[in-house]
């Protein structure tokens, strides 16, 4: 990526599909100084054309806002593209010989990093053993974390490198770290990442999001994920550098110090629970196939007592968490919050939950009434649900086919804003998009505008911010164009995705979205004016 330019250009897009509600027919768009001046019809277009710096035909293209991610976390997100992605591998021994080739490739490395592993799906049915790790690096340094992020693997050597780790709540020997000493671990492998390192993977990642029609990212940080170094360094590289728009939160009860760092909230990943492929999230009943029921890393009277000094300090609040007893205890203290400050100024702070997965009627109805967000991904029900998945061997099937409800937050008024979790699973928008219309179970699918609003606008919206992510005239001029086959309209109360392309619906087309379709390809996205991807001509 290059130094952002000092103007953006006055550009007039034309001969293409505008998808804007001021016009559901538009061709045609005008930018001026990094907002859209106009959309209308090709015929009116020739009156713009010599008052603008440049005329981009679109061939038939189509025009969309650019997608927000919102929850991404940015430099594992790198990492992961160019370090040792095991999330494709089949098996343990598949994973392992990833390993060997990885160390013997990287052989300056001091800490060998890698993401991904899900021993879930795995015939071995396990995760590899230290001992395993030891052999593959030659008795290197090596850190692996599960797909989630919420355990990991550690080679002897670098457990040697993490004092207090053997010690430290979640370490028992021959199982994946967990809690404590996951954290411990992590400190110790990413200490060694440079900042020249750390740089290159920023960049990488935000060049990979500028490729998928990604204008914006919610970088959720804090000082159990990353660092403050990490956090500070990101922010500045995405004011200086052009790019997708970089939000920040960071997961710290300390709001002095989120304000400090330019967060917009001490939010994110401020851990309630942990998550459930890890067997971490903090459930009511015990699991499937575990006699426990997870980890309480907050209660109620901690979540009450910072969404009240988050709310006084003008700062958003936020919290992870993915099991029913976790999302209740979040429920339960932004209750005790508006008791003490007031039910109008938490609706007007727009606290977020991050994940939500484990909703009952009770707490979606509180989302509702408290005015929270629910900054969800749609893509894990994709990877991990069904009546053979990961939710339904932690869960069982009854339970699992309760997780994410998207249909029933957005029939009860929840403000949804959709996210990968990035490295945990890819950044990939429009297989989002997907992900929640054909929902595994049916009942829970939204209709594909629904779901692409939720990708758009909503996140602008959780950050505050009700004037974008649409193109209308005076909104900014994020947008990405995509080629796609023909466009559709789905009816937005049609949950089993029958489709109709009656041009009298009023109602701006989308891709064809069903299981097998070809999803768009990126062709150029817009910041702000600026370009900050092209795809190469072909």
């Amino acid at each position: 990526m290059s130094e952002r330019a000092p103007q953006p250009k006055t550009v007039l897009l034309r001969r293409g599909e505008v998808h804007s509600p001021a016009d559901p027919f538009a061709t045609a768009m005008v930018v001026e100084r990094g907002q859209v001046a106009w959309v209308g019809s090709e015929g009116a277009a020739d009156a713009f054309a010599d008052g603008v710096d440049e005329i981009v035909d679109l061939d038939g293209a189509l025009v969309t806002p650019a997608f927000t991610d919102a929850h991404v976390h940015t430099t594992s997100t790198g990492l992961a593209l160019t370090g040792l992605d095991l999330s494709g591998a089949p098996s343990l021994a598949a994973a392992l010989a990833r390993v060997r080739e990885f160390a013997a490739a990287r052989p300056l490395d001091k800490v060998l990093l890698g993401h991904g592993w899900d021993a879930s799906g795995w015939p071995e049915g396990r995760p590899p053993r230290r001992e395993e790790l030891d052999e593959a690096t030659g008795g290197r340094p090596l850190y692996l974390s599960r797909i989630d992020v919420h355990s990991a693997v550690a080679s002897t050597a670098l457990l040697d490198r993490a004092p207090g780790v053997r010690a430290a709540a979640g370490h028992t020997d021959g199982e994946p770290l967990t809690r404590d000493a996951h954290h411990v671990v992590r400190d110790a492998a990413f200490a060694a990442v440079t900042p020249g390192q750390r740089a290159e993977a920023q960049r990488a990642a935000l060049a990979h999001a500028a490729s998928l029609g990604i204008g914006s990212v919610h970088e959720c940080g804090g000082p159990q994920i990353s660092s403050e170094d990490d956090f500070t360094d990101l922010l500045r590289l995405a004011a200086a550098e052009s790019g997708p728009r970089v939000v920040g939160y960071w997961a710290e009860q300390d709001v002095d110090k989120a304000r400090e760092l330019g967060a917009l909230g001490a939010a994110g990943d401020l851990f309630v629970d942990g998550a459930l492929g890890s067997h971490t999230a903090c459930l009511h009943g015990p699991y499937a196939d575990a006699d426990h029921t997870g980890a309480a890393y907050l209660g109620a009277a901690e979540v009450a007592a910072h969404v009240t000094a988050c709310t006084e300090a003008g700062l958003q609040a936020g919290f992870h968490a993915i099991g029913d007893a976790a999302v209740g205890a979040v429920v339960d203290g932004m209750r005790a919050a508006a008791d003490k400050v007031g039910l109008a100024r938490i609706r007007a702070a727009r606290h977020r939950v991050e994940h939500a997965e484990m909703l009952t009627p009770r707490t979606i109805a509180a989302f509702a009434e408290l005015g929270l967000t629910a900054s969800v991904q749609p893509a894990f029900d994709a990877l991990w649900g069904g009546e053979e998945g990961m939710y339904a061997q932690r869960l069982g099937v009854e339970r699992a086919r309760t997780l994410n409800p998207f249909a029933a937050l957005l029939r009860t008024g929840v403000p949804l804003a959709f996210g990968s979790d990035s490295p945990v699973t890819p950044l990939d928008p429009w297989g989002t998009v997907r992900a929640a219309a054909f929902h595994r179970t049916p009942g829970h699918r939204v209709s594909v505008r629904a779901a692409f609003t939720a990708h758009t606008r909503g996140g602008w919206r959780a950050i505050g911010r009700d004037d974008a992510g649409v193109l209308v005239p005076g909104a900014p001029a994020d947008y990405a164009v995509w080629r796609t086959d023909e466009l559709v309209v789905q009816a937005p109360d049609d949950r089993v995705a029958r489709w109709s392309t009656d041009p009298r619906s009023g109602t701006p087309g989308l891709p064809d979205l069903t299981p097998g379709a070809a999803l768009p390809v990126c062709l150029r996205t817009v910041v702000g004016g600026r370009t900050v991807f092209v795809r190469p001509s072909e």
